[in-house]
């Protein structure tokens, strides 16, 4: 099981774009497939985007649509999250896990819970 990391957030204005980075600080993320979530302060973390192990097949929550890209590169052990046209609804701090699932079965649908080796979460504050 992969430690993650998460990096790359900051401030940016509504309709800008911001790149995160997961990286493995102990273990490897190979084998598994990696989601990033994000969480208000009070709030659930909620479900952004998720990646298959192999990166053929990837969901995305409904209110990120096609402005998120989410990829990986497991020679650099490390998952992006392209963020684009953001909007003030998308502040958060947002995290990754990883977790495994047999042939991807239930990917789709897997809540936080499901996945582990959380890092400490990247601030991602969009003005308006």
């Amino acid at each position: 099981q992969p430690q993650l990391a998460e990096s790359g957030g900051g401030l940016a204005q509504a309709g800008g774009s911001l790149t995160l980075s997961c990286a493995a600080s102990e273990g490897s993320i190979i084998g598994y497939a990696v989601a990033w979530f994000r969480q208000v302060s009070g709030k659930e973390r909620d479900f952004v985007a998720t990646t298959s192990f192999n990166g053929a097949v990837s969901f995305y929550a409904d209110s990120v649509g096609e402005r998120f890209k989410i990829s990986r590169d497991d020679a650099q052990n490390t998952v992006y999250l392209q963020m684009s046209d953001l909007r003030p609804e998308d502040t958060a701090v947002y995290y990754c896990g990883a977790a495994t699932f047999f042939r991807n079965f239930g990917l789709k649908s897997a809540g936080a819970s499901r996945y582990s080796g959380w890092g400490q979460g990247t601030q991602v504050t969009v003005s308006s």
